[in-house]
């Protein structure tokens, strides 16, 4: 018998699904109160379910709200224990209060809190890197800003080959100085390439530097602890097992895309998985990629920003620091990172039109994509805010394709204001 190609979950019939689904029932509010229907869930959880059928994905999270009211908060599949090869009876269901790395969408958290820090005067975002570290201006890149860092304009998209991430992980002066030794690639503000998790380390020690606060207490102190969220880079090392487990899925990975992964993370796609799951990841901090919330959290992150920085009547983050993160920076440009085109804010992904990330008609939609299908938006035309978390990381399969459905199915269902 020849065995299957690829990476696949073991995913049972379609009428033992309902046993690995949990949900917040106590959170999730008549729908009828906000002018949709119980199919409308129903149709937007089954999206969430298709994902998880996709066989990529040992567990899958949904957290919709609309209006400020939450309409979905449910999980479905297993902690771990349930990835391709595992052995044994799988671990622990998911449930609304799993955490997730958010990987990239780390960038969104780490980019609001660099924008209340211009807001507050503690920095300027138009300021040269090298005013906040004089040591980062070696190799011309004395003009390189904080705002080109954002933009991913500033040049140096991508980590050393030549060092082990995970041995790096918690030494944070070593990185500050490997990356401030870094020659740069292209001319600062020039050219569009994502800079996967190079910029997150220099923004942070600006900021740092500039304030005489880790990156990781001001995300305490302006954000998590203001909305009590469970929010941090990284997680404490008692409380890693409780966090979904990420899993390598689908198909080998081709030429160039492995070549783009590798150049952007270090590390092959299968290395790079092995090492999200590694307590060193978990217990350092990386402020492009190592965010670990629920999707509550991710929603209720997102709810900020689409209330303009205010919660519960306070004003937990500057309305301009909110708005100054999603002025655009590329309209559909080629990033030649990740070899598409994409349209940026400052810090923020953005919606575009005739083909959005966040589903249809979603050109005003902001928020930020992490690796590989965590997503964490907002959409101020439907007054949404929402998240999909995965533990799959799948780069080849068909889980697009039920990915794109379910944001579809939340487009569509979720109504826009007098719609």
């Amino acid at each position: 018998m020849i065995p299957p190609i690829g990476r696949w979950v073991a995913v049972p019939p379609d009428d033992a699904l309902p046993a690995l689904t949990t949900r917040r029932a106590d959170a999730e509010v008549d729908p009828t109160t906000l002018g949709m229907r119980p199919d409308d869930i129903d149709a937007i959880w089954q999206g969430a379910v298709d994902l998880y059928r996709s066989r990529t994905q040992p567990a899958v999270a949904l957290c919709v709200r609309h209006r400020g009211q939450v309409i979905v908060d449910r999980a479905i599949g297993h902690v771990r224990g349930n990835a391709p090869g595992a052995t044994g009876p799988p671990g622990p269901l998911a449930t609304p209060d799993t955490p997730f790395c958010i990987f990239s969408a780390s960038k969104a958290v780490t980019a609001l809190l660099m924008h209340e820090l211009d807001a507050r005067d503690a920095l300027r975002l138009d300021d040269p890197v090298a005013e906040y570290i004089p040591e980062f201006a070696a190799h011309k890149k004395g003009w390189v800003t904080l705002r080109h860092l954002l933009n991913h304009r500033a040049g140096i998209p991508a980590v050393p080959l030549e060092y082990d991430p995970l041995a790096l992980a918690g030494e944070w002066d070593r990185i500050i100085a490997l990356l401030c030794a870094q020659k740069p690639v292209s001319v600062a503000g020039r050219r569009l390439a994502y800079h996967a998790i190079s910029g997150g380390f220099i923004l942070a020690e600006a900021a740092q530097r500039a304030t005489g606060e880790r990156i990781e207490a001001m995300l305490q102190r302006m954000i998590s602890g203001p909305l009590g969220l469970d929010m941090a880079y990284g997680i404490s090392a008692e409380r890693i097992d409780a966090v979904a487990e990420n899993a390598y899925t689908g198909l080998p990975v081709p030429f160039p895309i492995s070549r783009i992964i590798k150049r952007s993370l270090g590390l092959s796609m299968a290395d790079v998985v092995d090492a999200s799951n590694d307590p060193r990841f978990y217990t350092s901090v990386v402020p492009s990629g190592n965010v670990v919330t629920t999707a509550d959290g991710l929603s209720r992150f997102f709810q900020l920003l689409l209330d303009e920085g205010a919660a519960g009547g306070v004003q937990v983050l500057g309305r301009r620091a909110v708005r100054r993160a999603r002025v655009e920076s590329a309209y559909l440009e080629l990033d030649l990172t990740l070899g598409i085109p994409l349209r940026y804010g400052q810090g923020l992904m953005l919606g575009s039109h005739p083909f959005s990330m966040y589903g249809p008609g979603t050109r005003k939609a902001f928020g930020h994509y992490g690796f590989v299908t965590v997503i964490g938006w907002a959409d101020p035309e439907r007054d949404l805010a929402a998240a999909v978390m995965t533990s799959g990381k799948p780069i080849v399969a068909s889980h697009y394709l039920a990915l794109w459905r379910l944001l579809s199915a939340i487009a569509r269902r979720v109504p826009k204001h007098g719609g």
